[in-house]
C-alpha cells in the first residue's frame, strides 16, 4: 500500500495468554513495535480496522499511540490456524525516505500457449524500496509463453525506484506441457503408424 493509514493504538502493560484472550474478546489485537534501536513497545490495536489493513501485503500504518505518531510496517501476522482470527502482530518502525528490503507477493497474468500449464516456483520476490512506496504486489506475465519457457526474478518488471534483492536467476514460473497430454499424443501417433502399416500390407 503506497498510502499509509492512520490507526489509533493504546499502550498495554499487561501480558500473558489470559490477558491476550481478554483483549481479543474486547475487539483488540495485541501487537509489538520494534526496530531502529528502540525498546519494544507493546500496544493494542482495533481488531476490525486492523483486519482490513492487513489484507494488503506490506501495509504501512501511521499509528496514533495515545497522541504520538509512529510509522510502522506490518512485519508478521499470527493467526489462529482454525478460526483464522489474528492473535498477534509484529510491527517494525519505519522512517520516511528509508529504504527497506521486503518480500513482495506476485500475481500471474495472461495465459500460456494452448495445451501448456504454469508452475509457480516462488510465492514472492525480495526487493528494496522506499518505505512509503512499497508495492503491494508484482505482476508476472505468462501470455503466450510456450513449453519449456522459464521466468526468472530478473525478468519481472519492477516499479520505478524498486530494485531486485533476490538473485536474478531465481526461478519464478515454469511453463510445461502436462505429461498425460504428451503420452496421449505419442500413443495416438503410434496407433496411426500401425494403421498405416496394416494398410500397406
Amino acid at each position: 500500500m503506497s498510502d499509509n493509514i492512520t490507526l489509533a493504538a493504546s499502550v498495554r502493560t499487561e501480558f500473558g495468554k489470559g490477558y491476550a484472550r481478554r483483549l481479543r474478546a474486547a475487539g483488540q489485537i495485541p501487537a509489538v513495535i520494534y526496530g531502529h534501536g528502540e525498546e519494544p513497545t507493546h500496544v493494542a490495536l482495533p481488531a476490525h480496522e486492523t483486519g482490513l489493513i492487513v489484507r494488503h501485503a506490506n501495509a504501512v500504518i501511521d499509528l496514533d499511540i495515545e497522541g504520538k505518531s509512529q510509522l510502522v510496517l506490518v512485519k508478521d501476522v499470527q493467526r489462529n490456524p482454525v478460526t483464522w482470527i489474528i492473535e498477534h502482530m509484529d510491527l517494525v518502525i519505519v522512517k520516511r525516505g528509508e529504504k527497506m528490503q521486503v518480500s513482495v507477493p506476485f500475481t500471474i497474468e495472461g495465459e500460456s500457449f494452448a495445451g501448456t500449464i504454469h508452475t509457480q516456483s516462488a510465492a514472492s520476490i525480495t526487493v528494496e524500496a522506499d518505505a512509503m512506496s512499497i508495492p503491494e504486489h508484482l505482476t508476472v506475465s505468462i501470455e503466450g509463453l510456450e513449453d519449456g519457457a522459464l521466468v526468472h526474478a530478473g525478468d519481472v518488471e519492477l516499479p520505478k525506484g524498486v530494485t531486485l534483492v533476490d538473485d536474478a536467476d531465481l526461478l519464478v514460473v515454469a511453463i510445461s506441457t502436462p505429461r498425460g497430454d504428451v503420452e496421449e499424443e505419442t500413443e495416438g501417433e503410434g496407433a496411426e503408424d500401425e494403421s498405416a502399416e496394416e494398410s500397406a500390407e
